[in-house]
């Protein structure tokens, strides 16, 4: 019997065409003996899908020394950026991937598997994204700021740094949003007395869901208003993953003062004007 090519086992299990199986088995997606599990196959599904829009804005990235660079926040056991790196930045010899991440543990295994792979265009952090905006290891600017599935305020964070470091692009999959929810938990009472748009949170579940979506409805207009061109999407299938919103933000340098406006109303309606000065800074 015929062996299989190469090209038959990546299309027999759903891989890009030059995926390392080595990479997928040290990331174990893939078992020692060349197998994908349901779950490892879904995961994969919503990296490649992600690589699939981050490729294309890397393509843009103008050629030049040390270029592109990447930012991953929250890069935990660095998935993407592995993946990333073994499909675009490994045949193109330029260009550079930081992996910040908060556990150290998971630093140092990323750390270990880019030596023993030979990914020496990689860098692991153990810094927060707030430390990473002044951190001396990071350049002054940064092509693409990635985060996926940053939880709560580490999305923003991963937004501040990006602004700090004129971020071409950048690309979030926000993750457990918590902390506009609690504002509007405080402010309830109130709001109930004020306004029947109120109903919309009475309920904590509706609180934890109106929360969520407010978040984002806020990053995107605070993103506009920074100047960056901002574009909303699915990640994948919500069969797939109910963490399912991607934020693409592309930079134009033309800030909107109607964003900062409508966001400053959107504040004020929820009775949430306190987060201005916390998450959204440097408004017009």
């Amino acid at each position: 019997m015929k062996a299989a090519s190469k090209s038959d086992v990546h299309a027999d299990l759903g891989l890009q065409p030059g995926q390392s199986l080595a990479l997928l088995q040290e990331l174990h997606i893939l078992t020692r003996e060349g197998r994908i599990n349901q779950d490892s196959r879904r995961k994969l599904k919503q990296v490649y899908h992600l690589y699939q829009f981050i490729e294309k804005l890397l393509l843009e990235v103008p050629a030049g020394e040390g270029h592109p660079t990447l930012a991953d926040h929250g890069a935990g056991k660095s998935y993407l950026g592995f993946i990333l790196y073994d499909l675009f930045f490994r045949a193109r010899g330029e260009g550079h991937i930081y992996g910040i991440e908060t556990r150290a543990e998971l630093v140092e295994k990323s750390r270990a598997l880019a030596a023993r792979l030979g990914f020496d265009r990689m860098s692991f952090l153990h810094l927060s994204a707030a430390e990473a905006a002044d951190a001396a290891q990071l350049p002054a600017e940064v092509d693409v700021v990635t985060a996926l599935h940053a939880c709560d305020t580490a999305t923003d964070d991963a937004i501040a740094f990006g602004l700090r470091k004129n971020a071409r692009f950048m690309v979030l999959v926000p993750c457990c949003q918590a902390e506009v929810a609690g504002w509007l938990r405080e402010q309830k009472a109130m709001a109930l007395a004020r306004t029947p748009l109120s109903e919309l949170w009475r309920h904590p579940l509706h609180t934890r869901e109106l929360g969520s979506q407010v978040t984002n409805v806020l990053r995107c207009l605070y993103l506009e208003a920074m100047g960056y061109q901002v574009t909303v999407t699915e990640l994948v299938g919500w069969e797939h993953s109910m963490k399912n919103e991607l934020i693409l933000a592309r930079r134009t340098g033309q800030r909107k003062r109607t964003a900062a406006e409508r966001l400053r109303a959107i504040l004020r309606e929820f009775g949430i004007e306190e987060m201005e000065a916390r998450r959204f800074p440097g408004l017009s």
